[in-house]
Protein backbone atom coordinates (compact mmCIF):
# COMPACT_ATOMS: atom_id res chain seq x y z
CA UNK A 1 0.00 0.00 0.00
CA UNK A 2 1.01 3.58 -0.42
CA UNK A 3 2.13 5.90 2.13
CA UNK A 4 1.20 9.13 2.57
CA UNK A 5 4.61 10.44 1.84
CA UNK A 6 4.21 8.43 -1.38
CA UNK A 7 1.12 9.92 -2.50
CA UNK A 8 2.19 13.26 -1.71
CA UNK A 9 5.22 12.71 -4.12
CA UNK A 10 3.00 11.00 -6.83
CA UNK A 11 0.69 14.37 -6.49
CA UNK A 12 3.83 16.18 -6.68
CA UNK A 13 4.78 14.69 -9.93
CA UNK A 14 1.13 14.60 -11.36
CA UNK A 15 1.39 18.43 -10.72
CA UNK A 16 4.85 18.84 -12.27
CA UNK A 17 3.79 16.88 -15.39
CA UNK A 18 0.69 19.09 -15.69
CA UNK A 19 2.74 21.80 -15.61
CA UNK A 20 5.23 20.84 -17.97
CA UNK A 21 2.49 19.95 -20.51
CA UNK A 22 1.14 23.78 -19.97
CA UNK A 23 4.14 25.06 -20.46
CA UNK A 24 4.73 22.69 -23.87
CA UNK A 25 0.93 23.74 -24.93
CA UNK A 26 1.70 27.45 -25.10
CA UNK A 27 5.11 27.21 -26.72
CA UNK A 28 3.59 24.72 -29.80
CA UNK A 29 0.81 27.29 -30.47
CA UNK A 30 3.47 30.52 -29.74
CA UNK A 31 5.23 28.65 -32.79
CA UNK A 32 2.41 27.86 -34.81
CA UNK A 33 1.00 31.41 -34.77
CA UNK A 34 3.93 32.62 -35.99
CA UNK A 35 4.16 30.51 -38.68
CA UNK A 36 0.98 30.95 -39.88
CA UNK A 37 1.75 34.46 -39.72
CA UNK A 38 4.88 33.69 -42.11
CA UNK A 39 2.57 32.33 -44.37
CA UNK A 40 0.37 34.57 -44.47
CA UNK A 41 3.30 37.47 -45.17
CA UNK A 42 4.32 35.14 -48.05
CA UNK A 43 0.64 34.52 -49.31
CA UNK A 44 0.43 38.47 -49.59
CA UNK A 45 3.56 38.81 -51.43
CA UNK A 46 3.13 36.34 -53.88
CA UNK A 47 -0.23 37.64 -54.65
CA UNK A 48 1.11 41.00 -54.84
CA UNK A 49 3.74 39.73 -57.21
CA UNK A 50 1.57 37.73 -59.68
CA UNK A 51 -0.42 41.30 -59.61
CA UNK A 52 2.49 42.80 -60.55
CA UNK A 53 3.40 40.39 -63.15
CA UNK A 54 -0.14 40.53 -64.77
CA UNK A 55 0.17 44.15 -65.25
CA UNK A 56 3.86 44.19 -66.74
CA UNK A 57 2.41 41.12 -68.90
CA UNK A 58 -1.57 41.22 -69.37
CA UNK A 59 -1.66 39.57 -73.17
CA UNK A 60 1.07 36.89 -72.29
CA UNK A 61 -1.31 36.77 -68.45
CA UNK A 62 -4.63 36.22 -70.80
CA UNK A 63 -3.26 33.38 -72.52
CA UNK A 64 -1.27 31.37 -69.89
CA UNK A 65 -5.37 31.85 -68.07
CA UNK A 66 -7.15 30.78 -71.51
CA UNK A 67 -4.19 27.65 -71.94
CA UNK A 68 -4.89 26.45 -68.26
CA UNK A 69 -8.68 27.03 -68.66
CA UNK A 70 -8.58 24.95 -71.80
CA UNK A 71 -6.38 21.80 -70.25
CA UNK A 72 -8.86 22.19 -66.78
CA UNK A 73 -11.57 21.80 -69.44
CA UNK A 74 -9.79 18.54 -71.36
CA UNK A 75 -9.00 17.00 -67.89
CA UNK A 76 -12.37 17.06 -66.62
CA UNK A 77 -14.56 15.98 -69.55
CA UNK A 78 -12.81 12.47 -69.21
Amino acid sequence: MATAKQTEELAAQIDAIRADMQNLTSTVSRIANTQMGRAQDKAVETAQEAEEAIKRNPLQAVAIAAGLGFLFGVFTRR
